[in-house]
């Protein structure tokens, strides 16, 4: 009996010395300040491991310009992010009365990207088809596709009027240098339409801004980059269910063990309003596609935790 008694005694010692140390990590815990910028970085670089290749982060809250960055001067290929600053310049002219959204554009088979590449107009349309700029513009952003991108390059008049509407805002860290079907017959002609993770981040600033476009055309984009299909497993991976998120992503197919683009670049709305501008770009990886699209997922949680906590 004396033995049951002690060893009762040391039970419920140890229980109330587990349940102190508890409350007392749990108390250190709720009083740590909130990490730092610099903490935030090495963040982003230790999840960047995992991609084995090169990541690249450009962090913003656009309404106080506070910033983060990981190889944010870094060139890296955009693929099919360069779709988002080809919807602006269109939209651009758009407003200057020179297209009209409901304007008729007729798209033939000679402007069908490859069969290897992503086209859901040549896959319902394969005898061609004639569709609205507008309707063009939707499915360039939303859906990525390759062959609405080059049709509205050619009304453009090529890819030089892109770069003249980048520097007309200002940007001057990305270059738009080739269409999608050239990008489909070299893969190297994918690293000429690059751009820095600092650069997307100035230009999304741009798009929340309206900076070269009438509202109506800020809102129409936004609505086509809200609505868009592709990536659900990037910024948006990880991200609280109905969070806001206006995006357009990028990829490039796997040759020989390496992806040269897995990309995405949007604007996301904190749960206080404010708007979180957040351009990530993975080159040349040897990781397979969820690896490379979950150090995405990744990167955009912990971005939304450090500012969600520093606004409290």
């Amino acid at each position: 009996m004396p033995m049951s008694i002690r060893m009762g005694t040391r039970s419920r010692f140890f229980s109330r010395y587990l349940l102190g140390l508890l409350i007392t990590l749990m108390c250190r815990s709720a009083s740590a300040e909130p990490a730092s910028a610099a903490d935030l970085q090495k963040r982003f670089a230790v999840i960047s491991q995992a991609a084995q290749g090169k990541v690249g982060v450009a962090i913003e809250v656009l309404e106080t310009k506070e910033s983060i960055q990981l190889n944010g001067q870094e060139h890296f290929p955009m693929q099919s992010v360069y779709k988002l600053p080809i919807a602006m310049a269109v939209l651009r002219q758009v407003d200057s009365g020179t297209l009209k959204l409901q304007q008729m554009v007729r798209v033939t088979t000679n402007d069908f990207v490859s069969a290897k590449q992503h086209s859901p107009l040549r896959d319902a349309h394969p005898l061609g088809a004639e569709l609205s700029v507008s309707n063009l513009l939707q499915l360039m952003v939303s859906e990525s596709d390759g062959t609405a991108c080059d049709v509205l390059l050619r009304v453009l008049n090529g890819p030089a009027s892109v770069e003249g509407y980048l520097r007309g805002v200002g940007e001057t860290n990305a270059v738009i240098a080739t269409t999608e079907k050239e990008m489909g017959r070299d893969e190297q002609a994918q690293y000429r339409n690059w751009a820095t993770p600092e650069g997307m981040a100035d230009l999304l600033r741009a798009l929340h801004e309206g900076r070269g476009l009438s509202a109506t055309s800020q809102k129409l984009l936004l609505k086509f980059l809200t609505e868009s299909s592709t990536g659900p497993h990037r910024i948006k991976g990880l991200l609280p269910p109905g969070t806001s998120v206006a995006h357009k992503t990028g990829s490039s197919r796997t040759i020989d063990g390496f992806t040269a683009a897995t990309n995405d670049a949007g604007i996301v709305t904190l749960p206080d309003g404010r708007h979180l501008a957040i351009a990530v770009f993975v080159s040349d990886s040897k990781a397979d596609e969820a690896t490379r699209e979950a150090v995405i997922a990744r990167i955009s949680r912990a971005a939304w935790d450090y500012f969600v906590e520093m606004s409290r």
